[in-house]
């Protein structure tokens, strides 16, 4: 069996994308891997899945509104709660990945709302409408956020004129600090912790800027104007991919175009410079890993193509682009690459090697409905995903 490990939050243990379970197959079947539990019918989902003491969590949308589902192993929906108002225009699921820690989840609707729900019971503990409250600013797609937890605050980037991003007592909702505002709007990127020492950072990109921030009192440590570096061709503001860092190097991307940076922060964390620039790995909204001194990932030829791509973490330098499917979300568990085509929802292990996107074995998924944009999380051995309103679990460990 593959050794517990606790996905509680977007992207793994620390938002890289990395799931450290061991013993994964080494090959599916054919066919795919087993398929060990489906459950259909659920509030509709961009969302992933996260589990936390065998119960499975995820957000979707029903009428409007986000709801928080509780799942046992088995499939029985333990509770359903309603936590906030869905994004009304297009693509208006649920984007939110809830963060369980203890015996509470924390939630941000597509319009703004914080939630903190008891999992005991499904009952709302707190909630704010954190949008309205500090008078924030988003682009054209509303809020697509997963909160962070950090100590005892929840962290949100509301941006607007107000402030740029907040820390609220994750055990009331009630303000701890606000950072200065960058005049800026809110992208779509879940915000990344650096842990350095004793120093806390956190890290995210909104409209056009690149921020980190001391986790402990909000102030700005530093700030990089990205569009000033290169002005996307299209897309503007959307900037969806959470940051991954190594060291003091943090790499950024986004879709459209938009150009690729390699960061580094200075020793004493208060400033960035760059390192290098790409253009050959500007991810949609699919993410990045990094695995061995290597950045993995899928970049953009159009809004429904684009090629699989490796990445010399160290210099920028091309390693490979091939064509497979079309673009589309990565993760990486036990020294493989597991990479999910978001047009037809052709899953890939891949052996994570710099000379060439190796595929190993893949699958169809053909439950459930929409693009396939949720990204995989992997737990104690088994797959987890949304399609629309399908919760589909996987066997892919020994």
């Amino acid at each position: 069996m593959a050794t517990a490990q606790s996905a509680s939050q977007w992207r793994g243990v620390d938002r890289s994308g990395y799931f450290p379970t061991v013993n994964l197959l080494v090959e599916w079947p054919d066919g795919g891997p087993e398929l060990l539990l489906h459950v259909e019918d659920l509030p509709d989902s961009y969302s992933s899945v996260v589990v936390h003491k065998e119960v499975l969590y995820t957000t979707g949308v029903k009428d409007d509104q986000e709801i928080l589902s509780a799942i046992d192993p088995n499939g029985k929906v333990l509770w359903n709660t309603v936590y906030g108002r869905a994004w009304e225009s297009s693509f208006a699921n649920a984007r939110c990945t809830p963060t369980i820690q203890g015996d509470y989840a924390y939630m941000i609707s597509g319009s703004g709302e914080l939630a903190c729900v008891d999992i005991r019971d499904g009952k709302i503990w707190w909630s704010l409408d954190a949008y309205s409250k500090f008078e924030g600013r988003y682009g054209s797609w509303g809020v697509a956020e997963s909160p962070l937890i950090v100590d005892d605050k929840m962290i949100y980037t509301p941006c607007g004129d107000l402030t740029t991003m907040v820390a609220v007592d994750k055990r009331n909702g009630t303000t701890v600090w606000k950072t200065e505002t960058i005049h800026d709007q809110s992208a779509y990127v879940s915000p990344a912790l650096l842990v350095r020492g004793d120093q806390k950072i956190i890290v995210t990109v909104t409209g056009n800027y690149v921020i980190g921030v001391n986790a402990e009192d909000g102030a700005m440590l530093w700030k990089l104007e990205y569009t000033a570096i290169d002005e996307p061709r299209s897309g503007g503001d959307i900037n969806p991919v959470t940051p991954v860092a190594v060291g003091n190097e943090i790499f950024i991307t986004s879709g459209y175009n938009h150009t690729g940076l390699m960061l580094e922060m200075a020793d004493d964390y208060q400033s960035v410079a760059v390192k290098w620039r790409s253009s050959d790995l500007d991810v949609h909204h699919g993410g990045v890993v990094v695995v061995d001194g290597y950045l993995y990932g899928a970049n953009f030829t159009s809004v429904i193509k684009g090629n699989w791509v490796c990445l010399d973490w160290d210099t920028g330098e091309l390693m490979y682009e091939q064509e497979w499917n079309s673009k589309g979300t990565i993760i990486a568990s036990d020294g493989k690459l597991i990479c999910y085509a978001e047009r037809k929802g052709t899953i890939a292990l891949v052996e994570p090697t710099p000379d060439k996107f190796k595929i190993l074995s893949e699958f169809k998924i053909t439950q459930g409905n929409g693009p396939h944009w949720s990204h995989p999380s992997i737990y104690d051995g088994r797959m987890h995903l949304r399609h629309g309103k399908s919760l589909l679990v996987y066997q892919v460990g020994e």
